[in-house]
């Protein structure tokens, strides 16, 4: 292992420090690095890794030296990935992706104690360059309002086998990520023992860690008693808890055919009786197997965002237009549109400040408050 070497510190009236500064012992140089590792998410330790890698190759391949790479380096490879195009004339790379390998490349040089090429301005002036030339109105997924979660919802409905798991799976899935506004990341994290009964409430969804929340102080969403069971977030949550209840007993697939078979009409509330809270610390949305298998991994947020277009294109709309994000554009789209403000949406979203909020406002609510609509056409 290599050594790690600190300065030593100075004491007023001490006199000079030592010429030779101190060096840490092997526990505590681990402890170093582990404290860095842990600094930004296991995601982003990943996708920090990946990017390196190309970097490193890419250097290898041109004849250039990765670390310490010189900044003229790090700008000569910006400039290729923005240059790339797909077969259909896109961009290969979006600048918040080649942002980001710039980040993953500061980051590799200073764990290894040398200067962080982006340092250097002309790295940043390049990266403005990129961001200047492509300046354009940023691609969102389309919301999804209350009137689509309901079609697509009587759409899903299914009491069959084996069509029925999935059924179940995706509209406590559909519910919860509209009316708690979640991310797919946030959907694909919660485990059975996030799902709080709230008598007076209905169910408190309790999220662990977001994306503007890495230091994991949490959040709690509340989602209310819906009016009609088909639109009731705390039914379909318990609904699908119940085949989880089912497939993680003794009896395994038996036992959740037989759940379905006994399961409450769907017309019916089953959301107002008492419930314990559930401590299991597994996977809420499950992936699931041909013939009804409930897998135990959970859906990753890709997969959330496969099954939502699969939804969306069989009550015919174009799935390329809708992703696992509608449900949460959807939620604060619809919200402004009935009349909330700013503040009582950020409540459910999580959202720092406004202006994210604005765009939605702006992009998907443009009649909403705005004096067109009294100028008498």
């Amino acid at each position: 292992m290599n050594e790690i070497h600190i300065p030593a510190p100075v004491i007023p009236g001490a006199g000079p420090a030592p010429e030779r500064p101190g060096v840490l012992t092997a526990a505590d140089a681990e402890r170093v690095r582990h404290a860095l590792d842990h600094a930004i998410s296991p995601a982003t330790r990943r996708a920090y890794a990946s990017d390196w890698r190309s970097f490193a190759r890419w250097c290898e391949a041109k004849g250039y030296r990765a670390l310490p790479a010189a900044p003229e380096t790090v700008i000569a490879y910006l400039a290729e990935a923005a240059a790339a195009v797909r077969p259909d004339g896109r961009h290969a790379y979006a600048t918040a992706t080649i942002a980001r390998w710039i980040a993953a490349i500061n980051g590799r040089h200073a764990a290894a104690g040398t200067p962080p090429p982006g340092a250097d301005g002309r790295v940043a002036r390049a990266l403005r360059a990129v961001r200047r030339e492509r300046a354009a109105p940023q691609r969102r997924m389309a919301p999804l309002l209350t009137d689509d979660i309901k079609l697509i919802l009587r759409a899903t409905a299914d009491s069959t086998w084996p069509a029925a798991v999935a059924a179940h799976r995706d509209a406590a899935l559909l519910l919860a990520g509209f009316a708690g506004a979640f991310r797919r990341s946030e959907l694909s994290a919660l485990n059975v023992s996030d799902v709080i009964p709230a008598r007076h409430d209905g169910v408190h969804l309790r999220v662990r860690r977001s994306k503007t929340d890495q230091e994991g102080e949490g959040q709690v969403k509340a989602l209310p008693y819906g009016h009609e069971p088909l639109t009731c977030a705390p039914c379909a949550l318990y609904r699908w808890l119940d085949l989880l209840d089912a497939v993680d007993g003794p009896d395994g697939r038996p036992g959740l055919m037989r759940a379905l078979r006994e399961a409450a009409p769907a017309g019916q509330h089953i959301c107002r009786r008492d419930r314990p809270r559930p401590e299991r610390e597994l996977p809420l949305f499950r992936s699931l197997a041909g013939g009804g298998a409930v897998k135990p991994a959970r859906m990753s947020g890709h997969a959330i965002n496969e099954m939502l277009k699969r939804r969306v294109q069989a009550v015919g709309l174009d799935p390329a237009q809708y992703g696992g994000h509608s449900l949460r554009a959807g939620f604060v789209t619809q919200a402004f549109r009935s009349g909330a403000d700013s503040r009582s949406i950020r409540r459910q979203t999580g959202h720092k400040g406004d202006a994210i909020l604005a765009v939605y406002d702006r992009e998907n609510a443009p009649l909403v408050g705005n004096a067109v609509t009294s100028i008498g056409l």
